[in-house]
């Protein structure tokens, strides 16, 4: 009776489960029906049979078997409905067969999803309770006409499909249009069959992965692999470097159109080893012939490509830096052979920073500021800043060009020079100072002329100067900037200090009439790099008293200290007035202060010899002879006779017919001797300092370790003091031995010295 019953009701069932999988829905399943047939199944899962003793021994036995029942009818049921489904999808083929089973599909698995809620009862208590007694092969209903899919279609047209699927994907390779959504149903299919045996309601991707992407990426590899090496063996390795940059977009674009997210990894590296690895000693022979082209936008591009394969660009690391390493002595070499012995400093250091801008561009642009291209630069611009043909009479020449550059730009001249333009030029100085190996030479140089500039009044702006110092600083920390700071505070105090002289001196009444205008710089023996007179000087008697004056007043002031006067620095102005000159103002003649001398005694006499002229001034010849070659070419003063100035016997008489076409005249030129000379003594006093820097670095490190190696003693020193040059093993070995024979460490076991407290 109870077996009759279920038939029947299962009758019902089985109407409704046609009309949902095979029939319009729409027309099909009325709100009636989908009660009935609810209410069916509601009852098979409650039913018992009506043995009490079953009944009381087994619990709701009945409604177990029936539930049971229930599940295996629709199992046999969807059996037969995919039996169909497989037997009409045999007369399909390629595109049609795509066609009809994403039809067939989104039918079938709508259905599958009217059909969970319509068996919602048969879910909830007897599909659960069959789970959680460890069935893991009952699912839910929706589950399982996916997994009766899987094993009774899918399994046996899933090659088909799959062939006719890369086909189509071949076909849009090859610039064909096809419809996107296709695959995309197609993947969203594969994904949704696969399924968690654990928990139904997860989703794995093993179907995808197995049926779909593996021959995928398989049909990909064998596309690209054809492709490529058909191209390469046609084409241009530019062309081929852009075909693959194309190929390698347009997959990317794949798997958002229509590919699930987790074969982008794989279907990348499948790419960059065909279309990249397999070609890459290829692509990377082309890398030379693109950089002596300056051809940045394919360089980009090949680094790109590069960049995506493991080691790929190691070996054009080193050919950029022997290219760029190249670019940069050639270019010095050429300046240097145009310009022989009279290289301009500006057009030096514009060299290097053409190379260095052009090669730092590249750099930005093509390789993205890549850390090891960056690296490479900087290997290369200070090898070619540090040692190249102007450098190879003297290591310390760039240094000293940078320096008389910044020289240049910091001196006020008659081309005015915009703020921010000035500020531009300053940090390109920087660009190529941070790869000077010796900058204590750039700071011996800067710092002595940075005192003419601020001595002679000659600097573009304050701000100009701190901003210079502010961007050292920047690089080399506070101790490298320290004295030219204190050069600034200097003049900042002789500020101070002259505005108390001049009132001072306002209130003596025989200053009135001196006719004297009077300016006094005090500055600081260990800030400034400033050598004492080596000649002896007669002061004009005109300056004495002012000079007496100045004198007495300091030492009132500062009792322990003494001044020592640096004349070859100061200058004056003179008023010239000629009974013949057309000018009714007559002249200034802006004079140093030999000149002075020498000018001065012509308010007596109109000719002087070179003997009385030596006799007043004290000056000794190369000063003297400096002094008077200057006014002499002026033609300020006329030889008249000798050739030679400062020749024995030589007069000098002074020019009542002086002409010129300035008010101002500026006689106050540098002597070469001096500038000479100048550049001789800084570099001695490099020496000296570098000595002085090694010997304090190695008492440091001999203070803190108390017994070191040779070896590590001498490694040691050089990485304390390589921030601001490179010293040579031998000199630290003679630093080594003078501290020994001052006592200050003592030799050891050999190789080892030993700190002497």
């Amino acid at each position: 009776m109870l077996l009759l019953i279920f038939i029947n009701r299962w009758s019902i069932v089985e109407v409704g489960i046609e009309k949902v999988l095979s029939k319009d829905l729409e027309e099909g399943l009325t709100p009636a029906l989908y009660m009935q047939i609810y209410t069916v199944i509601y009852k098979f899962c409650t039913a018992s049979r009506p043995n009490e003793q079953i009944v009381h021994h087994s619990g709701n036995r009945g409604a177990q078997l029936l539930g049971a029942e229930l599940y295996a009818r629709l199992t046999k049921y969807l059996k037969d409905h995919l039996e169909g489904i497989k037997n009409d999808a045999s007369a399909y083929h390629d595109e049609a067969l795509i066609k009809y089973y994403i039809r067939t599909w989104n039918r079938y698995t709508t259905g599958a999803r009217y059909l969970n809620h319509i068996f919602e009862y048969l879910n909830r208590h007897w599909v659960k309770r069959e789970r959680d007694e460890g069935r893991s092969t009952v699912y839910d209903v929706n589950t399982l006409c996916l997994v009766m899919w899987r094993t009774e279609f899918f399994d046996s047209v899933q090659e088909r499909l799959m062939t006719a699927i890369l086909q189509l994907i071949e076909k849009q390779r090859n610039g064909e249009t096809i419809e996107n959504a296709d695959i995309k149903n197609i993947v969203g299919s594969f994904v949704n069959l696969g399924l968690d045996e654990h928990d139904s309601k997860k989703v794995s991707l093993s179907v995808y992965k197995t049926y779909f992407e593996a021959p995928f990426i398989a049909a990909t590899e064998e596309y690209y692999r054809k492709e490529s090496k058909k191209f390469v063996a046609e084409n241009s390795l530019i062309d081929y470097i852009k075909m693959a940059e194309a190929r390698l977009q347009s997959e990317t674009s794949r798997v958002q159109l229509y590919l699930n997210q987790s074969t982008e990894k794989i279907l990348n590296r499948t790419c960059d080893n065909v279309l990249i690895s397999d070609h890459a000693d290829l692509i990377r022979d082309e890398f030379q012939n693109l950089l002596d082209a300056n051809r940045q936008d394919d360089l980009k591009r090949l680094y790109s490509l590069l960049l995506r394969i493991p080691a790929g660009l190691v070996p054009l690391r080193a050919k950029f830096e022997t290219h760029v390493r190249k670019q940069g002595l050639s270019a010095i070499e050429k300046l240097a052979s145009e310009a022989g012995d009279n290289l301009d400093p500006r057009a030096y250091v514009d060299a290097l920073l053409d190379v260095y801008g052009q090669y730092a561009h590249l750099v930005q642009y093509a390789f993205l500021d890549d850390t090891d291209f960056v690296k490479s630069l900087d290997n290369a611009c200070r090898e070619f800043i540090n040692r190249n043909k102007v450098c190879s009479s003297s290591s310390t020449k760039s240094p000293e060009l940078l320096a008389k550059y910044s020289d240049a730009l910091l001196k006020k001249s008659g081309k005015s020079t915009e703020d921010s333009d000035l500020d531009s030029k300053l940090d390109d100085i920087i660009k190529i100072f941070k790869y000077i190996d010796d900058k204590d030479v750039f700071q011996k140089f800067y710092s002595r002329m940075l005192s003419r500039r601020l001595v002679h009044g000659t600097s573009t702006s304050d701000d100009a100067e701190s901003s210079m110092i502010s961007k050292l600083k920047n690089v080399c920390g506070h101790e490298y900037i320290s004295k030219l700071q204190r050069m600034f505070q200097d003049m900042n105090l002789s500020a101070d200090l002259q505005a108390q002289f001049k009132e001072m001196v306002s209130r003596l009444p025989e200053a009135a009439d001196s006719g004297i205008d009077f300016t006094i710089l005090v500055l600081g023996t260990n800030s400034w790099p400033l050598q004492s007179l080596n000649t002896p000087f007669n002061v004009p008697a005109e300056l004495v008293k002012t000079f007496e004056r100045f004198q007495t007043f300091y030492q009132g002031k500062h009792s322990g200290r003494k001044l020592t006067w640096l004349w070859q620095l100061s200058k004056g102005e003179l008023k010239a007035n000629y009974p013949k000159s057309a000018s009714k103002a007559g002249f200034t003649l802006q004079v140093s202060t030999f000149q002075m001398a020498i000018l001065l005694p012509y308010n007596n006499a109109d000719t002087y010899s070179y003997e009385q002229l030596q006799q007043s001034t004290a000056l000794n010849k190369e000063y003297l002879v400096g002094s008077l070659a200057i006014l002499v070419k002026a033609k300020v003063l006329i030889m008249d006779n000798g050739t030679e100035i400062g020749a024995p016997g030589t007069k000098y008489t002074l020019n009542m017919d002086f002409k010129s076409k300035k008010i101002r005249v500026n006689l106050n030129l540098p002597l070469r001797s001096e500038q000479k000379q100048e550049t001789e003594t800084t570099h001695k006093t490099i020496e000296e300092d570098r000595k002085m820097l090694m010997q304090s670095a190695i008492v440091r490190i001999m203070k803190a370790r108390k017994t070191l190696k040779h070896v590590v003693l001498v490694q040691e020193t050089i990485t304390q003091i390589k921030s601001r040059f490179t010293p040579k093993v031998p000199e630290i070995k003679k630093c080594i031995d003078f501290l020994i024979e001052k006592e200050y460490l003592e030799r050891v076991d050999g190789d080892r010295y030993q700190y002497l407290a």
